[in-house]
């Protein structure tokens, strides 16, 4: 790949220096991501079969979230929840890989 001047990293999108205002935006969205959730969870319906109480209890349960005629909030809980651990491994796997030049 084209390198520019004295900058060691290449001129392919997504692989330049990260500055002040990338972390802002990646902090912002992971916050915003975590609040979807909480809002999700608040106003979800769980099925009376199966009332969680703690977090593995909340990830054996969610698959009943749709029973019972759950609607859009319930869906999208169920979504956020098995999103989250694939988006965070996917996460840590990518800094795993990266090189250490």
């Amino acid at each position: 790949m084209k390198q520019r001047g004295n900058n060691r990293y290449p001129t392919h999108y997504g692989y330049g220096e990260i500055k002040v205002s990338r972390y802002f935006v990646l902090y912002l969205s992971q916050i915003a991501w975590v609040l979807l959730g909480v809002y999700l969870y608040s106003g979800a319906y769980w099925p009376s079969t199966c009332m969680p109480e703690n977090l593995l209890e909340i990830y054996a349960c969610s698959m009943r979230l749709p029973e019972d005629g759950g609607g859009w909030r319930e869906a999208a809980l169920l979504t956020w929840l098995w999103a989250t651990p694939i988006l965070v491994m996917l996460e840590i796997s990518r800094r795993w890989g990266q090189s250490k030049d």
